[in-house]
């Protein structure tokens, strides 16, 4: 079992809590295989298997003929599969007050229990990033372009918070060199998995030449507190089906167990552990039991984060707003660019993901 130890899992079974304490954990525990609630761990099983309580399995899919990604949330042995972790639906918490303490309390406590040796942060200078370097003593990352928005973001938030700063530039013959790693780690050849995991990827480069094996991250935080433009218009917006604000917000969660493998196996692809301190099980228990004005306030995304964050950031910082790593890299910019300069224009059908399955051609 990875991630955790393995009383920790057999309680969690035994007592169906989706919330034992833990960052995730999925793996072989009593010959039954499980994943986590909200997928935090890869774990893949052989597709074409058949006739087996515990089909072959590893964290790892380049070790799968046919690897499947196994469900979050689910158990199978010799009973058969089966969802056995779901999140709860708590109440909101009744004041303000209360809900940014009890999201201070669970971040910082998440945070500060993070090892520092060998660590580094990725760093974009938005709010999330910030409160991991606030309170590490690691050196701090960031990937773009030149003159990109993350760049010039974590330049004037380091500074801010008196920090050097490691700027990984990225170059076009960095990105076509990456993405059939990228592709080859991930398993992924869809455009915005390639754009997204581009700067991860890359950063996690660096760092690991620069003699560090563990990158810390501030992923989850969109999706738990209302870090996104369809949860802030729910229910105008068409791209989420909840009509409350807290509604969408557990439409977005739901996307973690299929996104996060991404961002970990391209990280774990340069030798780097992903460690994600704002996806342990007391944040996310915390931030379930956000109100729709908890999660939003007018135009105000992620409104409780940024309040608990006061503690640690200048206002400066902790009420920034940030562009998704993809887009202030530039790194979903010029992959558009290196396609349509190699002959995929924009008026065909997928053109960068053509392009991308050129790369690995």
């Amino acid at each position: 079992m990875r991630g955790t130890t393995d009383d920790v899992v057999r309680a969690a079974l035994a007592s169906g809590d989706p919330l034992p304490g833990t960052a995730g954990f999925a793996g072989e525990l009593d010959g039954t295989l499980g994943r986590d609630v909200l997928g935090r761990e890869p774990l893949f099983v052989e597709a074409g298997a058949t006739g087996r309580a515990v089909p072959p399995w590893s964290h790892d899919r380049t070790d799968l003929a046919e690897p499947a990604l196994f469900p979050a949330g689910t158990v199978r042995d010799s009973d058969g599969e089966r969802t056995v972790w779901t999140l709860p639906d708590p109440e909101p918490f009744e004041d303000r007050a209360t809900a940014v303490e009890r999201v201070r309390d669970a971040v910082e406590t998440s945070i500060d229990a993070v090892e520092t040796e060998g660590l580094a942060v990725a760093f974009s200078g938005g709010v999330d990033s910030a409160l991991l370097a606030a309170r590490l003593d690691a050196p701090l990352y960031v990937a773009g372009f030149p003159g990109s928005h993350d760049v010039e973001a974590a330049r004037s938030a380091a500074d801010l918070l008196d920090r050097e700063l490691r700027v990984v530039e990225l170059t076009h013959d960095a990105i076509e060199r990456a993405v059939p790693e990228i592709a080859a780690a991930t398993g992924r050849t869809d455009a915005m998995s390639v754009q997204i995991a581009l700067p991860l990827y890359l950063t996690a480069e660096r760092v690991a030449a620069d003699g560090f094996d563990r990158l810390t991250l501030g992923q989850g935080a969109d999706e738990l507190f209302g870090g996104y433009a369809k949860v802030e218009k729910a229910p105008e917006d068409p791209r989420v089906e909840a009509d409350t604000v807290r509604g969408a917000q557990r439409e977005v969660i739901a996307t973690l167990p299929d996104q996060l493998p991404r961002d970990v196996l391209a990280l774990r692809g340069t030798g780097v552990e992903p460690v994600t301190p704002l996806l342990h099980d007391r944040v996310v228990s915390v931030a379930l039991r956000l109100s729709d004005g908890m999660l939003v306030d007018g135009e105000t995304r992620k409104w409780a984060l940024r309040r608990a964050a006061l503690d640690s950031l200048p206002e400066t910082i902790a009420m920034r707003d940030k562009k998704a790593a993809q887009y202030g890299s530039l790194a979903a910019r010029e992959l558009d660019r290196l396609a349509r300069q190699a002959g995929y224009k924009r008026r065909m059908d997928d053109h960068v993901g053509q392009y991308v399955e050129s790369l690995l051609d």
